[in-house]
């Protein structure tokens, strides 16, 4: 094991503890069997390592699935193996790199009940559904991208703290004054986050056209890797796949036709919907309903966005102002975990209570005037009044 034992240490030199993501001090570390999702690049390896170097290292062991020591070591082997040397922790990276990694992570849970496994998969990946019951056994996490608030804070911006909803709806107008003191034109690094901000891919890459690129990049293999890994997608599927991506992305905020869609792709339309279905599961698009509509996997969705306004650059070239905010709001409200659905007047419902209308500056209120607790949120203002909420606030929810 002494390649895995030198591969722990690189990675523990190379990785820092000065910044955090949110979902750190939410994650039950002390229980059994712990997963962590999320899309490529969002900061899963970073987010387990940093928890690894507050614990034992002589009992603690971070391995990844896609290391050459399992060509020949199964990740069960290697457990028994850790845990014979004395190993309380083991943190594996990329679990479903390995082909029977629910069942493996199941006998790990069931035959060493005094060692912890932490885990990290791709967002495609339903722990639940594996060829063993996990359901009883593992907690589930999702790691999201950057929130504006922390995008501020990982590059050294400013450090300003959660809001809840209910607060935002509350005291908009005093909450803007307060941050505007210690954030002095907050439209300008809102604009950049909405083009290079929601993942941390590094200071190297604050740069428009390498970030880019790199998003780019991982789009294409969660649609080739990860995505073709786990629904074992034909070549032709994937190609379909693509193009279906390349549909949506050019037409959101989408409003799905899927039969037009499966004749298109010379598919069938349950299978365009399984389709759908795997492109929100892989973080790549989000699909949204409106109220009292099913959430079954044959459900039609009522509008589709890209899941951030990230991809939508990196997707398109000049992505309409409409769609980056109801990209944003869609991605920032539901990623801090609250209930979003498309409204019967305006745009957005949340949590069954708030109206929101999405809109620019000179945006009017008239679809929503005759809604009780409607709210208009509008781009390129830095502070509110009234029901008047500046869209880059909505960006401090988690």
């Amino acid at each position: 094991m002494e390649k895995l034992f030198s591969f722990q240490n690189n990675v523990l030199r190379s990785t820092d503890s000065v910044f955090t993501r949110y979902l750190y001090n939410q994650v039950a570390f002390e229980s059994r069997l712990v997963g962590i999702r999320g899309i490529r690049g969002v900061g899963k390896t970073t987010l387990l390592v940093q928890y690894l170097k507050t614990q034992p290292l002589p009992t603690s062991l971070y391995v990844t699935a896609d290391h050459p020591w399992f060509y020949q070591n199964t990740l069960l082997d290697t457990a028994e193996e850790w845990h014979k040397r004395g190993g309380r922790l083991l943190v594996v990276d990329e679990v479903h790199k390995s082909p029977r990694w629910s069942a493996e992570l199941k006998n790990m849970y069931d035959g060493f009940p005094d060692m912890r496994v932490l885990f990290t998969a791709s967002s495609a990946l339903d722990i639940y559904r594996g060829e063993a019951d996990l359901s009883r056994r593992a907690l589930s996490y999702t790691l999201h991208g950057m929130s504006f608030r922390e995008y501020l804070a990982f590059y050294g911006i400013a450090r300003l703290p959660v809001l809840s909803l209910p607060d935002l709806f509350a005291n908009h107008q005093q909450i803007a004054s307060d941050i505007n003191l210690t954030l002095p034109n907050p439209l300008v690094p809102f604009k950049k986050y909405l083009q290079t901000g929601y993942l941390p891919l590094g200071i190297e890459t604050r740069d428009t056209d390498e970030y880019g690129a790199r998003v780019s990049q991982l789009i294409d293999a969660v649609l080739g890797f990860d995505l073709a890994f786990l629904h074992d997608y034909s070549a032709t599927h994937q190609t379909k796949i693509r193009r279906l991506l390349g549909i949506l992305s050019d037409s959101v905020p989408y409003t799905p036709n899927t039969q037009d869609l499966a004749t298109t792709l010379q598919v069938s339309r349950n299978t365009v919907l399984g389709w759908l279905q795997h492109l929100e599961q892989a973080a790549l698009t989000r699909n949204i309903h409106k109220s009292g509509h099913g959430l079954s996997a044959l459900q039609k969705p009522d509008k589709i966005v890209l899941e951030n306004t990230n991809f939508s650059y990196a997707l398109g070239q000049t992505p309409n102002d409409g769609t980056l905010r109801e990209t944003f709001v869609a991605n920032q409200i539901s990623n801090a975990g609250y209930a979003l659905l498309l409204a019967e007047q305006g745009d957005f419902v949340v949590e069954n209570s708030y109206t929101l209308e999405v809109g620019g500056k000179n945006k009017k209120q008239k679809q929503i005037k005759a809604i009780a607790n409607s709210w208009l949120v509008q781009d390129n203002i830095e502070v509110g009044y009234g029901n008047v909420i500046p869209l880059w606030l909505f960006g401090f929810l988690y």
